[in-house]
């Protein structure tokens, strides 16, 4: 056998398993997981102190690779993915050219082979995130492509997007909708309120996404088609998604740990690090998006991770959108939510790990007998504050940087071999 993880408290939410026990892991796949293993290999690793789960899955990520290496591309940010824990990440299509054809799927998953961690590709779901025609979504699919999103610009047309969810759904994908009503952003860069009117800025109104994320699901409702609802931020999405999974409709939903933990008081500061669509709310919100979080509603935790130079976000007002999270997302909700006592382990590997995989159709998130061994590690009481210069992405804006966090990840294995170790 290849290695044997020794001790560990083994967290496996698809087999509500939770307690001290051992991980033997050949050939890349889990060969079983119980207490007092006893079988030779020929590495062992012993975790005591240390907690085991299925390596985090983050279906919404941005490596603004082809196009924008600069910033990112699929080498580092599978380097910053294995260091936050995170073994399999779903890019999404707003490159440059965008993934709307077979040759560039083909471009990412050959540039993949040589990533540290499982990449898989989102298509588009219009040609070019235009918005006017549907992208051939059977041979998105058969090119590698596990779901469809034009996620940086929403799809106006109900009529279009009622077509790429049927369409989709036959195609073996699902649809993730970036729920945004540009008329209603009309140009505003944080959100509007009592902080935009302070500084002078034009804010974006939450009806931009609350209405998006309405018709979502009310499409999703009559159509009895699924749809997955990107980012959601506002309390009122919370209230729609909530709403819609209450009477049966098939929705799922995602967020991201900065709504549940951070809100517009930030922007107070004029840094542009702060700046993400959708932005950061309002303290009623926040506790919203936790509820949602904590009792079940959201189905998983993102990063929507957004890299862009120093340069880029050195203008407060012009700088682009985003943040980059694959390095602190785990540490943050353990911090926030398992830390104060507001959700289980358990809970954390359903919304980070079981889930994003099962939404997508891609394997892993347990450690059932012939599982891949895709593991993250980590000390769950480790103190430590968040310093982006020692990030393993290129870009290094952080909305969590000098944020003290308590949890942190200690080593990575994909296929049963170690691609990080801390320190």
């Amino acid at each position: 056998m290849e290695l044997l993880l020794k001790n560990g408290y083994v967290v496996d939410a698809a087999n509500d398993f939770e307690g001290v026990a051992d991980v033997l892991i050949d050939k890349g796949v889990i060969v079983k997981c119980e207490p007092n293993i006893t079988d030779a290999a020929d590495k062992v690793i012993d975790c005591s102190g240390r907690t085991v789960i299925p390596g985090l899955c983050d279906m919404h990520v941005h490596f603004r690779d082809p196009g924008q290496t600069h910033k990112e591309d699929i080498i580092s940010g599978s380097e910053a993915a294995a260091a936050g824990g995170v073994t399999a990440v779903a890019c999404m299509p707003n490159t440059d050219p965008v993934i709307d054809n077979a040759k560039t799927v083909k471009y990412i998953l050959d540039k993949a082979k040589k990533a540290k961690i499982k990449v898989y590709p989102i298509g588009c779901i219009t040609k070019g995130q235009k918005g006017e025609e549907l992208c051939d979504f059977i041979e998105l699919r058969q090119a590698g492509c596990v779901a469809v999103s034009d996620d940086g610009k929403p799809v106006m047309s109900a009529r279009m997007m009622a077509q790429a969810m049927t369409r989709a759904h036959y195609a073996g994908l699902r649809v993730i909708s970036h729920c945004e009503d540009p008329e209603i952003v009309a140009g505003g860069i944080i959100n509007h309120g009592k902080i935009s009117k302070e500084l002078g800025v034009k804010g974006i109104h939450r009806t931009s996404e609350d209405t998006m994320t309405a018709r979502e699901i009310i499409l999703a409702q009559d159509m009895e088609i699924p749809i997955h609802i990107a980012h959601v931020s506002t309390s009122t999405s919370m209230m729609w998604v909530r709403f819609g999974a209450r009477y049966g409709t098939m929705v799922t939903s995602e967020t991201c740990p900065h709504y549940f933990t951070l809100t517009d008081d930030m922007l107070r500061t004029r840094d542009a690090d702060y700046r993400m669509n959708p932005p950061l709310r309002t303290e009623h919100d926040v506790l919203a998006i936790s509820e949602g979080v904590c009792d079940g509603t959201i189905d998983c935790i993102v990063t929507d991770h957004a890299p862009h130079s120093p340069e880029e976000k050195a203008d407060f007002e012009k700088a682009p959108f985003g943040v980059v999270g694959l390095e602190t997302s785990l540490a943050v909700t353990l911090t926030e939510l398992y830390h104060n006592d507001k959700i289980s382990l358990k809970r954390i590997v359903r919304l980070m790990s079981v889930n994003p995989r099962k939404i997508l159709g891609i394997p892993g998130g347990s450690f059932s007998e012939g599982a891949p061994a895709d593991i993250a590690i980590f000390d769950i009481n480790e103190e430590w504050t968040v310093d982006p210069e020692k990030f393993h992405s290129k870009s290094r804006n952080s909305c969590f940087k000098g944020r003290k966090l308590k949890g942190r990840v200690k080593m990575t294995i994909v296929d049963g071999k170690v691609v990080y170790e801390d320190g």
